[in-house]
Order: structure tokens, then sequence, then C-alpha cells
């Protein structure tokens, strides 16, 4: 289903993308060196529910997972880069931890998804993926208005993560958001231009670039759930969630 918004839905989504970047923001401020994984889920699953919103991963099943996703928030360290399910691991000095949200608020949800280092330790190579997955947000961002084509985001995601030299993946990318956390369209991190279903505004998007140091492999850890690199390498993953307007793209999810 691809569903299109009137604007008093997309003033709600406002709400609802307003509240996933104060959560991710002050999870981020939050972990800490020695902080528990457990302990950013219970964080998260207090202030969803104390601004009133739901979880939209909390009873997630889809195919690909092992049954209910059963936590508020995924949390991949590492090596693990989509779908981390949280667990018993205090994090550690130069640990790469990506944070992935999403909360529906009256009846509209919101996606985002940061990258960062904990502590004091920065390995270049890490921080360096960190910056071109958010160079690819943005340029994929920057290629939506009405008129453009699912391809064209596509293609701006895929030529900045090519030209910073990563491997790409294609079984996971963005989607389309509203009412439901993942609808049509599928958003490919690397495509053609020009083609692609057509962007029209009150359309709301998930671009979620990721990728991977040295390969484009992906493996299902033994939770059955996060989703780790092959090869063990780094991995890094960043996403807003965009409402198409009549002039270009409003992101949803940018920390006030």
């Amino acid at each position: 289903m691809i569903e299109i918004l009137n604007p008093a839905r997309v003033a709600l989504a406002r709400e609802s993308g307003a509240l996933v970047a104060d959560i991710l923001q002050t999870m981020r401020s939050r972990a800490i060196v020695g902080t528990n994984l457990l302990d950013i889920d219970r964080w998260t699953k207090d202030m969803i529910e104390s601004a009133g919103g739901q979880s939209c991963y909390v009873d997630y099943a889809p195919a690909f997972g092992r049954g209910p996703f059963g936590h508020y928030i995924c949390t991949s360290v590492n090596d693990a880069v989509l779908h981390g399910l949280p667990h018993d691991y205090a994090l550690a000095d130069g640990d790469l931890l990506s944070l992935d949200l999403a909360v529906s608020k009256d009846g509209i949800a919101a996606d985002s998804a940061i990258s960062f280092i904990v502590g004091d330790t920065r390995p270049p190579e890490s921080v360096a993926m960190i910056e071109a997955t958010q160079r690819a947000l943005a340029a994929g961002i920057a290629a939506a208005g009405p008129g453009a084509k699912i391809g064209d985001l596509s293609h701006a995601i895929g030529t900045v993560l090519t030209e910073a030299g990563y491997p790409i993946n294609t079984e996971f990318g963005g989607h389309g958001i509203g009412s439901t956390m993942h609808q049509d369209p599928h958003i490919s991190n690397t495509g053609r231009p020009g083609r692609g279903f057509t962007l029209r505004p009150g359309l709301l998007l998930a671009l979620e670039p990721w990728v991977m140091i040295d390969t484009d492999e992906l493996v299902t850890d033994e939770d059955g759930w996060t989703l780790r690199s092959v090869t063990g390498c780094r991995t890094a993953h960043s996403e807003h969630t965009i409402a198409v307007t009549d002039d270009g793209a409003e992101i949803l999810t940018l920390a006030r």
C-alpha cells in the first residue's frame, strides 16, 4: 500500500517524528561506557509511554524475524547493522552503536536511526563510515520532491555510498510509512534514476542508507533478529522520515 496523507495527518506525523528524534537523542546522551543495552530499551519504553505513543516494534513479527520482536528499540553494536535485539551487554569504549526507533502517535508512525561511537576512542574507519551514511541520507533527501521518482532517491544514496567505497546490500532499504511502519514503496540504497513511483505531496518516506565496511552480505544472529556482517566487520546506519511537500521534502525526525 502507498499512502498519501492529508495536511492534518502530516501535522500528526510531525509530532511522531519529534518524539522519535527526542528519544534517540536522549538515548545517545545516555549511551556511555558501561551502559547496558537493556537499560536503553527500558528507558525507551518509559519515554514512549510517557508521551502517549505506541511502539512499532514490541509486537512486530515479520517473516524475516523470529516471532514478536519483544523490545522497544533496535540496538546494533559493531558488526550488527539492522534489527539489533537488545540484550545483556554493557557498552565498551570505542563501540559503534546504531539505534533504530519507530514510534506511532495519534495513528501515524515515524522511523529514524543514528550511529555513533561510544566513549573517547574514535576508530577512523568507523567515523568515516558513519559520515558516509549521513551524507548519503542527505543526498537522498535532497533528491526528494514532487515529481521525483523513487529511483532518483536510490541513485542519489547509492552514488554517495559507492564513491565512498562501500558495497551496497539491496535486501533491506527505505520504505513508505504512515498509518503503519512499513509500507510501499521500497527504496533501495542504490538504483537507476527516473524509475519507480512518482513522489507526491503527502507521501511519507523513511530513507535509511546503511553499509558494512567490506561486504554486502548479512548473517542472522542466533537470536533470530539481529543482522550482522558476514565478515564481522563494522557497520553503520542513518535514517530519517521525510514528508514530500509541494516544493521538496521536510525532515520529520530531525533533532530539535
